[in-house]
């Protein structure tokens, strides 16, 4: 798949679920959700009373604007899935057109949530590799379809910046997939990973139970050690 830059293309709390393996304990953390875009992730948990903000650039713009911007890049995302149909798992969605209807559902929950969740600070314009919130101020932050995906339109450097202050404001941070648009693996993870003092974080890459693009089944967690007092 070719595409200039990031795009807004939302997916639901199952695939969160799945993509992050996330449990039931987990749920209940707070949670920062870097990337978010048109996910009903937020949407979802925030119904079932948990607790998540969710950051993205595209937060800047109004409902409206962000549904034309779905709408725009749809089939350019859809029917290249279509042409390169034998570079993905087709064991939840049967086509790239059931899968693009996935994708407008998912958008669909986000964007009657969006003006609600706007209000309450759930949704906010911000972009890596500087935030504005606290030390340590999440237990969990999940970042989906960003990182390492984007490797050709996002260099090593922000990479390891973006990943240092995820985990400066978040205890853990877990990040997929481990691929590029391609579906070759980042040359970034490796790099990042070294970046990351032994000491201080625990590290490791784990297989999940998601995997759409063939090869895409794993995670980077990462979790700051305690400090003996």
């Amino acid at each position: 798949m070719q595409l200039d830059d990031v795009i807004p293309w939302g997916r639901t709390l199952q695939e969160y679920r799945a993509m992050f393996s996330l449990s039931k304990a987990d749920l209940s953390l707070s949670i920062l959700g870097c990337g978010d875009g048109p996910a009903s992730f937020n949407a979802e948990m925030t119904e079932l009373g948990h607790s998540v903000v969710s950051i993205d650039p595209i937060y800047h713009f109004s409902a409206e604007q962000i549904e034309q911007r779905v709408r725009a890049t749809y089939e350019t995302v859809v029917s290249q899935v279509r042409q390169n149909s034998d570079r993905y798992v087709w064991q939840n969605f049967l086509n790239a057109d059931q899968l693009g209807q996935a994708r407008l559902g998912a958008m669909e929950t986000f964007l009657r949530d969006y003006e609600t969740g706007k209000a309450a600070g759930r949704y906010l314009n911000q972009a890596l590799p500087s935030l504005t919130f606290d030390d340590q101020q999440f237990e969990l932050c999940l970042c989906s379809h960003l990182l390492f995906l984007y490797s050709e339109q996002r260099s090593l450097q922000f990479h390891i910046a973006s990943i240092h202050e995820l985990l400066r404001v978040a205890t853990e941070v877990r990040i997929f997939p481990l691929i590029k648009l391609n579906g070759q693996p980042s040359p970034y993870v490796e790099p990042v990973i070294n970046s990351l003092p032994d000491q201080w974080f625990s590290i490791q890459i784990k297989t999940v139970a998601y995997e759409f693009q063939k090869g895409g089944n794993q995670m980077l967690q990462i979790s700051r050690r305690a400090i003996a007092e």
